[in-house]
């Protein structure tokens, strides 16, 4: 049985490709849909990337947190004597 392998460039993303798909869209959803399509898929972009800003946000904020507290408990405890029999 011989395998068939697939070129990456299948799966490319070409500027040909992306007309193809304009064309196509602009066929389905006619020319008065369009810009409302686009608008809203503009905006839920927008919305994820603000979110997972967010989030990449709060991770920074949590880490300056446990490093503080961290630095702050090494502060406060004192550091043990000890006493060697010479």
């Amino acid at each position: 049985m011989t395998e068939v392998l697939l070129p990456n460039t299948l799966m490319a993303v070409t500027p040909v490709s992306l007309i193809v798909i304009a064309v196509v869209a602009l066929i389905i959803f006619g020319p008065k849909k369009l810009p409302q399509f686009g608008k809203a898929v503009g905006s839920t972009l927008k919305e994820f990337k603000d979110a997972t800003k967010g989030l990449a946000d709060d991770d920074d904020d949590d880490d300056d947190r446990t490093n503080r507290k961290s630095d702050s408990e090494a502060k406060k405890e004192e550091p043990k004597k000890i006493e060697s029999e010479a």
